[in-house]
């Protein structure tokens, strides 16, 4: 498998940025097709990577066409390359996201972008009850030298209905999504190195990806809720 992406990828999207029409893509068609098949590859050497160490039921490359129906931009072709792994459910819990994209744009997520909502109530009923373990991973110094301060995600302004915004864990318990990102350069990602650095990452995210596992599998008071 292709264990590095080809440097056409991102000539192909700057063109495509300039040209951003039907006509030309379809001209152009072939070429892309020719980098999607390479970048495809690539795909799929991070899905082996990630097998090693965790469990991956599903890959997601996700099509160049946009929908427009309900958008201002109108533009009809993304300028980037994305894809999803989803770890095995429901024992496992989180997953891993790869964005390719020009100009200094490309970077990996991982954690919890959607959290369903009873998922998130558990999350949040967690935090509320015992903060100290996430606390913890999060200040981890060996965590912390790969993902540093890069947790983010959308929150409520306050309070969640039914919290205390004086909470001490309110920063947490505010959050609708659990995420961390790190972001890459052009030279960066098309460097040997870039499977290697994913994976690694990847890897890193564990201690974090263990615990909400257990969090969301459990109750309240630690019963598990599977079979």
């Amino acid at each position: 498998m292709s264990a590095t992406l080809p440097k056409a990828t991102f000539d192909f999207f700057k063109k495509l940025e300039k040209n951003n029409n039907r006509d030309w893509f379809n001209a152009n068609k072939p070429e892309f097709k020719a980098i999607e098949g390479e970048v495809k590859l690539f795909y799929n050497a991070v899905l082996e990577k990630l097998n090693r160490h965790d469990e991956i039921d599903k890959l997601k490359i996700f099509r160049i066409y946009r929908d427009v129906r309900f958008s201002k931009n109108k533009l009809p072709y993304k300028t980037h390359f994305g894809g999803s792994f989803h770890r095995t459910k429901p024992r496992l819990r989180g997953g891993y996201y790869l964005h390719i994209q020009p100009n200094n744009e490309s970077f990996i997520a991982t954690g919890f972008w959607e959290p369903a909502k009873e998922d998130l109530m558990r999350i949040r009923k967690e935090f509320e009850m015992d903060d100290s373990e996430i606390r913890e991973i999060l200040a981890n110094k060996e965590f912390n030298s790969v993902w540093g301060d890069s947790f983010v995600g959308d929150e409520v302004k306050s309070a969640p209905r039914g919290f205390d915004k004086e909470h001490k864990a309110i920063d947490l318990i505010k959050k609708k999504q659990y995420i961390f990102t790190k972001k890459y350069t052009d030279k960066e990602v098309l460097d040997a190195n870039f499977l290697n650095e994913i994976d690694k990452s990847f890897k890193a995210i564990r201690p974090f990806f263990d615990y909400m596992s257990d969090v969301l599998t459990t109750d309240l008071n630690g019963v598990s809720m599977i079979d």
